[in-house]
């Protein structure tokens, strides 16, 4: 076998660990001799921000037999439930935390499998910057501590872009704001017994709901956004996906809105076997109406999508109900304007269609969606340096058919790939497990077929900023 060449994966969440699995089954099935740096800026490899949580009511927001991190292997999570103590039925909702653990085991078995000559090596730390001179050459990834690895590929599995921006905080109100409530430890510094208002309606306010009225069950929690939509609840049994008769060619929005209305009519009402027959053609649609249009579908359309698209399992969907019935979860349509310190912690400002005034509380949580890709510190500066540029809508990253990146002049990169969320602007659906498993696997034989194909050339590093062996250290 020849010398090892390093796949560099910068995001170590379910992205970046199903990417990592599966270049070392694809390696091993090709013989490649292969190095994959997984970096995650927390060290939570594999689990990510989306199933680090250790909340055992966090659950799964899909049943266990869509959720295996393996597509040629539906049944392989749910066995390995079952082999862990799981009592669980593909219906079943498994707890997030109980998910992360398996994708642990996932990552960690396809490396023992693929020994010798394949490894995947954890870092932890945050990319700060990527160097490349010209395309034909390796990528440099530059970490926020000074080390380097120098990698032949580059996969950027970067997840969710942060939330939006912070609303106006007056001086000595920011010690009482949680900007990210995945950071670790930051629900169990709000579980004090003080109220909480969370901006959004979506999965992260409910997850904040459930976990700091179990803490403290006098908790009252206030949510507050635009339209005031909460995630619908699955049903159970699941009904059959419908398939939408949809016309080929250019769509227009409005047809496709009348087409999709009409399918719910015809299925007597009920939206849920039409959505889920639609989510595996969204890529298509998504692609096939103008970016005009997607536009709008963005301003008028998508919260109601994803709040029919991302439902919640029947036992999260009770205790919300619960709460709400208790008056310990308070839904607002509104926004909040200002907060500045005030009694019990924080007095807070929403104004809007249900328009309170002001509200005291003891926290504010940012749990509204991703902002605009180009807030993102690491990949504003790919898009300064001309490494990368945003999709048109700058939901996430542009890039072609195969997930290699384009660059400012509109190239494909052939040693920068992603997937995953930050193709949410060419795919729209693209940030579930099946939707990843899927394309880590496609990607899986385009970074083999790179770093197999013969040996790259050198970095240059007559100046002296580029030590020798820094990759080496670095991967051991």
């Amino acid at each position: 076998m020849s010398g090892s060449s390093t796949v560099a994966v910068v995001g170590g969440g379910a992205s970046g660990a199903l990417t990592a699995v599966h270049l070392l089954r694809r390696a091993r099935t090709c013989g490649t001799a292969l190095e994959v740096a997984l970096i995650d800026q927390h060290g939570r490899h594999a689990t990510g921000q989306a199933y680090s949580t250790t909340d055992p009511h966090h659950l799964l927001n899909a049943r266990a037999d869509r959720m295996s991190a393996l597509e040629d292997d539906p049944g392989h999570l749910l066995r390995w439930a079952r082999e862990n103590g799981l009592e669980a039925t593909g219906s079943d909702f498994l707890p997030r935390e109980a998910y992360g653990r398996y994708l642990r085991h996932v990552l960690e078995t396809a490396q023992a499998q693929a020994s010798p000559g394949r490894r995947v090596t954890r870092v932890t730390g945050t990319v700060r910057a990527l160097t490349q001179r010209g395309h034909d050459r390796p990528v440099r990834v530059r970490l926020a501590d000074g080390r380097e690895i120098d990698a032949d590929a580059v996969v950027l599995a970067t997840g969710n872009p942060a939330t939006a921006a912070r609303p106006p905080l007056a001086d000595g109100a920011e010690t009482r704001y949680v900007a990210d409530p995945w950071a670790p430890g930051a629900l169990a510094g709000i579980g004090d017994g003080a109220a909480v208002l969370v901006m959004g309606t979506g999965l992260t306010m409910v997850d904040i709901a459930v976990t700091v009225t179990r803490a403290f069950p006098e908790t009252t929690v206030y949510a507050v956004s635009r339209r005031g939509l909460l995630p619908r609840r699955h049903r159970c049994p699941f009904p059959p996906p419908v398939d939408v008769p949809l016309a080929d060619g250019p769509l227009r929005l409005a047809g496709l809105l009348r087409d999709v209305r009409a399918a719910v009519r015809d299925n007597g009402g009920d939206w849920r076997g039409v959505v889920d027959g639609l989510r595996p053609r969204v890529p298509d649609l998504w692609a096939r109406l103008s970016v005009d249009d997607q536009r709008r579908f963005l301003n008028l359309a998508a919260r109601y999508w994803e709040v029919h698209r991302h439902r919640i399992p029947p036992a999260t969907a009770s205790r919300v109900a619960e709460l709400r019935a208790t008056g310990r979860l308070r839904v607002l349509r509104g926004q909040v304007s200002a907060a500045a310190p005030g009694p019990g912690g924080l007095a807070v400002r929403v104004g809007g269609e249900d328009a309170v005034g002001e509200l005291h509380v003891g926290w504010l949580v940012n749990g509204t969606g991703p902002a605009s890709v180009t807030r993102d510190p690491f990949l504003a500066r790919l898009f300064a340096d001309g490494l990368a540029r945003p999709d048109p809508l700058r939901l996430g990253l542009d890039a072609d058919a195969g997930g290699s990146v384009l660059d400012a002049s509109g190239r494909p990169n052939p040693r920068i790939f992603t997937l995953g969320p930050p193709l949410r602007g060419k795919r729209y659906e693209t940030t579930a497990i099946p939707e990843i498993r899927a394309q880590a696997a496609a990607l899986a034989p385009r970074l083999v077929e790179v770093i197999a194909s013969g040996a790259p050339a050198p970095l240059e590093r007559g100046d002296g900023r580029y030590p020798s062996a820094a990759s080496r250290a670095l991967l051991g």
